[in-house]
């Protein structure tokens, strides 16, 4: 969710500063709600750093970010159908008839019936948000919070994970091509199947995701399918944010307010008749399948979705017919990822460190994304073999360098790490 929130946050405040001097939000009347909206929002995005770091540790913390996601959400929308409406009140817009710009000329534009409607509703939305900002702003545990606007990551844009939007981080190692090519002829093999279900399985931080976008951005895959959705699940989901994302990644719009069962029938209604290919990403709960997207993805002529998830249960529960288990790296193909993160291309550096290397990968636990932490972590460190073993030093004793620090990665998952790491 690091990542995820961090970028959301921006973007509206982008969108908002943006939005209060646009044309078509000005007609509306609604710049003062914006503003006050803009300077809440603004308050929150100096303290998610810290809250992002608690999240992990504190359920109290990790409630209120999932609060706050979901709002976020409801500001992005809310701002789109805000120029929407303001849009179509600005005299040249083709939506104006003459009549009716005959009639508001004649009347001021805060008692022309044409215009009050949509300003009254786009009004009480923003209304609305700001008190669930207020809210969650006035919230106990952000009292708590430390005023710190320390980047996650290198301040590059990362979002929830979309079709677009994937990147494949450093692959090494011949086992993922292997895996990758297997699972990939396995999703063609069954591309008019109704629905065949694939599952990759696999401790937290082991690679599930790397592996699954390696199958997502497949050009086979890519041409085989009229439809494509990645959708990172994680263990806190909102069922209506997850199906206005599924949405979102077939380019469907939905309206503020829709129910569960109304978007599952939206999303049932544009697949219809077409070819699927649904990616879940780190699944904690069989019903997102079971209740929630199965119901509306019968529609589909044909479909294949791949399943990523720590819990072979969860596999067993949604039907899987194939299950593919993603293993630890072994030593030397975890200190190839650890050297190639850190972009080290001297020979003779690679050579020299190797051996204090793979004692960092058997200390990270051989977990992939445990050495992406590391390297990050290396990187502002001098590539020698001094320097590393006094950084492997502070782990003396220990069987692990799982800080919290990585543990928090780890429960975050692969795809969301940032992109300086990735």
């Amino acid at each position: 969710m690091a990542a995820i929130l961090e970028t959301l946050l921006k973007s509206s405040v982008n969108k908002l500063q943006d939005f209060i001097t646009d044309e078509a939000i000005l007609i509306l009347g609604v710049e003062k709600e914006l503003t006050k909206l803009l300077r809440r929002v603004e308050l929150i995005q100096c303290c998610i750093y810290d809250a992002e770091k608690r999240r992990t540790k504190e359920q109290a913390v990790n409630n209120w970010l999932g609060l706050l996601r979901d709002v976020i959400y409801d500001v992005d929308e809310t701002l789109d159908v805000a120029r929407c409406k303001g849009s179509k009140l600005l005299p040249d817009h083709p939506s104006s008839s003459s009549g009716k710009s005959f009639a508001c000329k004649c009347l001021s534009v805060s008692s022309c019936f044409c215009n009050i409607v949509p300003r009254r509703d786009v009004a009480v939305r923003i209304r609305s948000l700001n008190k669930k900002i207020e809210c969650i702003a006035n919230d106990k545990i952000f009292s708590t919070f430390n005023n710190s606007t320390q980047p996650i990551g290198n301040g590059q844009t990362s979002r929830l994970i979309r079709s677009s939007n994937l990147v494949e981080p450093n692959l090494v190692g011949k086992e993922i091509v292997h895996s990758t090519r297997k699972l990939v002829d396995l999703v063609l093999a069954h591309k008019e199947y109704k629905s065949y279900k694939l599952g990759v399985i696999g401790t937290g931080g082991v690679g599930k995701t790397t592996l699954a976008q390696k199958i997502y951005n497949d050009q086979k895959i890519k041409g085989s399918f009229k439809m494509h959705a990645w959708i990172c699940v994680s263990q806190d989901y909102n069922e209506v944010t997850l199906l206005k994302e599924v949405l979102r990644n077939i380019g469907v719009h939905h309206e503020q307010g829709e129910t569960i069962t109304e978007l599952q029938r939206k999303l049932a209604e544009t697949i219809e008749g077409k070819s699927f290919f649904l990616i879940l990403d780190d699944v904690w709960h069989s019903n997102v399948w079971t209740d929630l997207l199965r119901p509306a993805l019968h529609e589909t002529t044909s479909g294949v979705i791949l399943v990523t998830t720590r819990d072979d249960q969860i596999t067993r529960r949604i039907g899987v017919e194939h299950t593919h288990r993603v293993d630890l790296m072994s030593a030397e193909v975890g200190w190839e990822l650890l050297w190639k993160s850190m972009n080290i291309e001297e020979e003779k550096e690679v050579r020299n460190l190797r051996n204090t290397g793979i004692e960092i990968v058997r200390k990270c636990g051989h977990l992939p994304l445990a050495i992406k932490v590391t390297a990050s972590a290396l990187a502002s460190k001098d590539l020698t073999e001094n320097e590393w073993e006094k950084y492997l030093g502070k782990y003396a004793g220990s069987r692990s360098m799982l800080s919290n620090e990585i543990e928090g990665a780890l429960y975050l998952s692969y795809d969301e790490l940032p992109g300086k790491v990735i």
